[in-house]
């Protein structure tokens, strides 16, 4: 649960951005697609492992 601190001053946009940016960095968003559809530990596994092999690639240099 995302509770926002508002001052009787503070403007209604401003409390809105702070409640948006406090829901994008929990992630519950996030966590609700992927929860949409089970996908299986390996094929979750597999996604990490290509995905880590690709960020190697770029750090590397590979995909200039």
């Amino acid at each position: 649960m995302l509770i926002i601190d508002s001052k009787d001053c503070e403007n209604i946009d401003k409390a809105l951005k702070k409640y948006k940016k406090k829901f994008e960095k929990s992630k519950t968003l996030l966590q609700l697609r992927g929860r949409q559809a089970y996908i299986k530990p390996s094929i979750v596994r597999r996604a990490e492992v290509l995905k880590a092999i690709y960020k190697q690639q770029l750090d590397g240099g590979k995909f200039d």
